[in-house]
C-alpha cells in the first residue's frame, strides 16, 4: 500500500500536468488570434460607379473606363448648373482639331446671336467642318443643379470619345470654352455590368414626345429612359431627358425657353428662379436606352427636353410625387 506522501506527489504530477495542457492550449490559441489578426481585413466591394465631380469650370474622371454598361456618379460642388453629354467623333478627330476648327465657330456664332444678330450667328454654325455632322451624342446626364448629385447608367463601346458642358456663362460664353471638356477613352475590357432594373420606364420620340406612367410614389427610383427615335430640332440638338423638381414660384414657361441653348437668353447662367434640376439622360441614338436614379421627395416635378417649343412637342410634362 503507498504511504499519503506518494498519492500527494501523484496528485501534484497530475496537477502540473494539466496545468501545462492548460497553458500549452493558451499560448495555441493567442498565437491562432495574432495569426488572424496579422491577416488582411476582409475586403467589401465598393459600389461599381465610375464618379465624375465638377468644382468649377472642370471635369474631374478617370482618363480610361471600362466599356459596356456603366454608372456615372456626377456631383456637381460648383455654383452653376452642368450637365455631362459623351461625344463620339468621326476617328482620328481629337481635342486639337475641335479647338481649332468647332469651338471658334461655335463661339463667334454665339455671341452674334446675343447681339441680336441670329442670322449672322447661324451662318457660323454653316463654317464647321463637314465631319461635324458625323459626330454621334450617345448620352449622359440631364441637367444638374449646384451641390447635387445624380447617377446615369449608359453603355459605351470601346473608343476614343469627349466629355462635355455646353451650358453658358452668365456673359453667353459656353462652359466648353471654359475647360468642361475632356478626352475619354473607352478600354476593350468589359465593365461585367448589366442593365439597372427600373421601376419606371419612359419612351421619348419626335413624334410622341415624352411618354410614362406619371403616378409615382416618394423614395427612390430607377427611371429607364428609351429613345423610339432622334432627330435634329430647330437648335441643332437631338432630344433628352431633364428632371426637374419645381418650387412654389417655378414658372414653366421660362423653363420652357430657358431650356433652348440657340437663344440668347436659353441655357445660359442663371438658371429659371426655384426650378432644381436633378439629372436625366442626355442625347442618345434612335434604339438606344439609359438609366438614371433618384431619390423623389413629395412635390410637384416636371420632365423636359432641351428643345425649342418643349410643350407644344409633349416634351413638357409635369407630375406630383406623393408620400
Amino acid at each position: 500500500m503507498k504511504s499519503l506522501s506518494q498519492y500527494s506527489k501523484i496528485l501534484c504530477l497530475i496537477v502540473w500536468t494539466i496545468a501545462i495542457l492548460f497553458c500549452s492550449i493558451l499560448i495555441q490559441s493567442c498565437n491562432s488570434d495574432k495569426k488572424q489578426s496579422n491577416k488582411q481585413p476582409i475586403k467589401v466591394e465598393m459600389e461599381n460607379v465610375i464618379e465624375i465631380i465638377t468644382e468649377n469650370m472642370d471635369f474631374q474622371i478617370p482618363d480610361t473606363i471600362s466599356s459596356g454598361w456603366n454608372t456615372f456618379r456626377y456631383k456637381n460642388k460648383s455654383s452653376q448648373t452642368h450637365f455631362f453629354i459623351i461625344d463620339k467623333y468621326p476617328e482620328g478627330i481629337t481635342l486639337k482639331e475641335i479647338d481649332n476648327l468647332v469651338m471658334p465657330y461655335f463661339n463667334s456664332g454665339m455671341k452674334l446671336i446675343n447681339e441680336g444678330k441670329s442670322e449672322e450667328g447661324f451662318a457660323e454654325f454653316g463654317k464647321l467642318p463637314d465631319w461635324f455632322s458625323e459626330v454621334q451624342f450617345l448620352g449622359g446626364s440631364g441637367l444638374i443643379s449646384p451641390g447635387k448629385h445624380t447617377e446615369t447608367m449608359i453603355k459605351l463601346d470601346p473608343g476614343f470619345y469627349i466629355v462635355e458642358c455646353y451650358v453658358k456663362m452668365s456673359n453667353g460664353v459656353f462652359h466648353t470654352s471654359m475647360g468642361m471638356i475632356k478626352e475619354l477613352i473607352v478600354s476593350e475590357t468589359n465593365s461585367g455590368n448589366t442593365e439597372l432594373k427600373a421601376d419606371i420606364n419612359i419612351d421619348i420620340s419626335s413624334t410622341e414626345g415624352i411618354v410614362f406612367n406619371d403616378s409615382i410614389s416618394s423614395g427612390k427610383h430607377t427611371f429607364s429612359v428609351f429613345f423610339k427615335d432622334q432627330i435634329v430640332h430647330e437648335n441643332f440638338s437631338g432630344h433628352d431627358i431633364n428632371l426637374t423638381k419645381l418650387g412654389e414660384n417655378a414658372n414653366l414657361e421660362d423653363l420652357e425657353n430657358w431650356m433652348n441653348w440657340a437663344d440668347p437668353k436659353g441655357l445660359i447662367e442663371p438658371s429659371p428662379t426655384d426650378i432644381t434640376f436633378l439629372g436625366g439622360v442626355n442625347n442618345m441614338p434612335a434604339g438606344n436606352k439609359g438609366f438614371f436614379t433618384v431619390d423623389l421627395q413629395p412635390g410637384n416635378y416636371a420632365l423636359i427636353s432641351e428643345v425649342p417649343n418643349a410643350l407644344s412637342k409633349n416634351m413638357l410634362k409635369t407630375f406630383v410625387v406623393k408620400d
